[in-house]
């Protein structure tokens, strides 16, 4: 039991850690294709956009600041699990304790501020005005994507971030377990 329960623990400290960095990588794509379809310059008047819905360009940009950011924040959270020892340590101490409930808050928090954000910002993008964006990049004969790929994988990574600090917590709980349970059995040698 013991075995397996280090096993457990190091692979979901090292799944933390990769939860944090899709974190991180998504925000750094979520607004490529806005940019790709030249939202930037559709928006460049904010009081009067080429067409319905192009302000999305700009509405999103401090959600994708702050995304980025809390990504940045979720790998040094994530880093700092792995200073304290906890992916290896066969006993805890109150550090440990601390960064992976710290960790686990974090990465809660910062997915369900995600999901929120991105349901808003994807039903905004439901609501541009697509025939007029095709007209206008026909006419400066530039390539363009409508696809909400951005906007829809996010759901999985948050999804996947939250599964992730889930089992952390109940790995946590297992560790506590076996840590009485092996405590029992030095009591009664």
């Amino acid at each position: 039991m013991y075995k397996k329960q280090m096993l457990t623990q190091k692979i979901v400290c090292y799944v933390l850690l990769v939860a944090a960095a899709l974190v991180f990588i998504y925000s750094l794509g979520l607004v490529t294709d806005l940019h790709y379809n030249k939202f930037s310059y559709y928006a460049e008047n904010p009081e009067r956009p080429k067409f319905e819905g192009a302000n999305i360009y700009n509405e999103i940009q401090p959600f994708n600041q702050q995304l980025t950011t809390a990504g940045l924040v979720l790998i040094l959270s994530s880093v700092l699990v792995f200073v304290s020892g906890a992916h290896k340590r066969r006993k805890y101490y109150v550090g440990n304790y601390i960064t992976i409930g710290l960790n686990s808050a974090l990465t809660i928090g910062v997915s369900v501020w995600g999901i929120h954000n991105v349901r808003i910002y994807r039903q905004m993008y439901n609501n541009i005005d697509f025939e007029k964006l095709e007209k206008l990049q026909g006419m400066y004969k530039n390539d363009y994507d409508i696809s909400p790929f951005w906007f829809d994988v996010g759901y999985y990574v948050f999804g996947f971030a939250i599964l992730v600090a889930v089992l952390s917590l109940l790995n946590l709980v297992f560790k506590v377990l076996v840590m009485r349970g092996e405590r029992k059995l030095l009591e009664e040698v």
